[in-house]
């Protein structure tokens, strides 16, 4: 009798391999020599997980907005203070997006992204520099003979220093959003820029102030005797100062909302809007506060054993702060933070900057990318498990039957089909606009996408299973008696699944581009839930486009690699199963 032939596995031809491996083996292995098909399959997973997964770790809040990040060009250099301030530094403060410093010889560094007017307009000849201080978009500053020089966007005349200040001794200044403050050696307080919008009204306690904390939209001061004082004649949560705080307190800070102020006793007390984050003081560090500072949201403190600690909100990481001890000054405004040690060392934490940039919001365009691509690939998936169920039922139905059955079915398939998407889900959009909260519009997207998209699979279907019923194994089925919904779903559709899943695989990119559309024209998901689409709704206009690059490209260059992506490895899994594309 003759040996049997053995096969080479490794050289074998592809003829000979599929005598000895399953269709589906020979599918996948197909599949992974094409290079193409595998870096398609790698970026698509990378976006997915990548949405699904930094969604749960990011933290978003669907209804912020902050007029002093608007618009920011993608940048990561917030707190990047040049190395040369190190063991060098006098002083530092930040701005919105940038920062300066002044070192032991009075000279002056910046940093970060710093706007135009910021950048290119500083004063020569300053001499030796003694403090700074770093607001929105402007920069002031004070040399060793007591002059000041402010530099950068001119609103509400922030740059025209007070003629009160001038010739005086100061001992600190602060740049706000639209206001600029200086308190004199003399106790006395001098404002300059936007007053009539924060109101601010030092009162009868001139000549008798020894601190103060400016916010976005006002300021509270300290008296020599401990007392604390708004600086406004209008009530609001500042005013109402705790009376425990009167005549013990040692220092104060402000954020936008809340007051603190650091009594004798190393405790501090906070009053404004309750229910902020930044009004709960952690037990563990009162009795052992030293300083305390402010930011937007946050507050800081540095304790007596010359560690720090942060607390507030943490959109920016603004209180991870460091476990390190031996600080003696500490600087905080905006995001960002600093500590010093006595030796000029800073180390720092907070906001960084944003990857890829704000919107006309303020908001992070990377996190909306995120969200908004879990948002988009949740419809797409979705639409297309929908329109799975319908399609592979009626196909699978109507091929097998045929007759009657399939004459009705493939009739009720072309109705569906000849249903345009679009004009359908933007007459149901203008309809329940006002009626329906944004989950269901999601849903409704979701199920529109789904019922509208199942004729073509269903056809495909009934090819697929008109080919494998002729079968002598199905024609054995039927003999033995084996029930007709059996022989479909277990018989005759495993075998078509394959060509089933490629058709899936090109329609979830499909239904990712027509929810797309459909946000992008304003009748998909809405804002402020983020979509690939709506964010490009903002974009439409020639400036935005010209100037504001980033808010385009990167929501778009997310949704075409995404869109690419799925459908080369659609005509990978194509190429695969299709024997005849295969070389022999």
């Amino acid at each position: 009798m003759e040996k049997a032939k053995e096969i080479d596995y490794e050289n074998a031809s592809s003829a000979e391999e599929e005598l000895v491996q399953s269709p589906g083996r020979t599918a996948m292995r197909n599949f992974f020599s094409r290079k193409l098909s595998i870096a398609g399959m790698i970026v698509f997973i990378f976006i997915f997980l990548s949405c699904f997964i930094l969604s749960f770790i990011l933290p978003i809040d669907l209804t912020y907005t902050d007029s002093t990040r608007m618009n920011l060009p993608p940048a990561l250099n917030y707190i990047s203070i040049p190395k040369a301030l190190s063991n060098n530094l006098k002083m530092i403060d930040f701005g919105s997006t940038f920062g300066a410093g002044i070192d032991m010889d009075g000279k002056l560094y910046m940093w970060g992204t710093m706007p135009d007017k910021v950048k290119n307009n500083v004063p020569k000849n300053m001499g030796p520099l003694r403090l700074v201080t770093c607001g929105l978009d402007h920069i002031v500053v004070v040399n060793e003979n007591e002059q000041i020089f402010a530099w950068g966007n001119d609103r509400l005349g922030i740059l025209r220093i007070a003629d009160s200040i001038r010739g005086k001794n100061i001992v600190d200044i602060q740049a706000g959003h639209q206001i600029t403050a200086a308190l004199d050696s003399d106790g006395y307080l001098h404002f300059w820029g936007n007053e009539n919008n924060y109101h601010f009204r030092p009162g009868s306690n001139q000549g008798n102030y020894r601190d103060f904390a400016i916010n976005i939209s006002t300021a509270i001061a300290l008296t020599n005797d401990g007392n604390v004082i708004t600086l406004t004649d209008i009530d609001s949560l500042f005013s109402r100062v705790p009376p425990q705080v009167n005549g013990r307190t040692v220092d104060i800070a402000s954020t936008d909302h809340v007051a603190a102020a650091l009594l004798n006793d190393g405790t501090v007390v906070t009053w404004g809007s309750a229910h902020l984050p930044a009004i709960n003081v952690p037990d563990e560090i009162q009795g052992r506060v030293k300083i305390i500072r402010g930011g937007r949201t946050h507050f800081t403190a540095l304790l007596n054993d010359g560690s720090v600690f942060s607390w507030g909100d943490n959109m920016f990481g603004q209180i991870y702060f460091p476990k390190l001890t031996g600080y003696s000054q500490i600087t905080i405004d905006y995001y960002q933070n600093a500590a010093i040690d006595p030796n000029g060392n800073i180390t720092t934490w907070g906001q960084h900057g944003y990857i890829m940039g704000t919107d006309q919001w303020g908001r992070d365009v990377f996190t909306r990318v995120v969200y908004g691509g879990r948002v988009s690939l949740t419809v797409g998936f979705i639409a297309v498990i929908i329109s799975a169920v319908i399609g592979i039922t009626i196909g699978g139905f109507s091929g097998y039957f045929g007759g009657k059955t399939d004459m009705f079915l493939m009739r009720f398939a072309e109705v569906v089909d000849s249903i345009p998407f679009l004009p359908l889900a933007i007459i149901l959009a203008a309809i329940v606009s006002n009626k329906v909260p944004e989950t269901g519009r999601v849903i409704m997207i979701m199920i529109i996408l789904g019922f509208l998209s199942w004729s073509g699979l269903a056809r495909l279907t009934r090819a697929q299973i008109l080919s494998e019923k002729e079968n002598e194994f199905i024609m054995a089925a039927k003999a033995m008696g084996i029930r007709e919904r059996i022989i479909i779903f277990k018989h005759i559709l495993p075998n078509v699944l394959p060509v089933i899943f490629v058709s899936l695989t090109v329609s979830m990119a499909t239904c990712l581009l027509l929810e797309s559309t459909l946000s992008f024209l304003g009748f998909g998901v809405i804002e402020p839930t983020p979509t690939w689409g709506n964010m490009l709704n903002k974009c439409i206009d020639s400036i935005v486009i010209r100037t504001y690059w980033w808010r385009w490209v990167f929501p778009s260059l997310v949704l075409g690699l995404a869109v690419i992506s799925i459908n080369i490895v659609g005509d990978g899994l194509r190429d695969a199963i299709d024997p005849k594309s295969n070389d022999r």
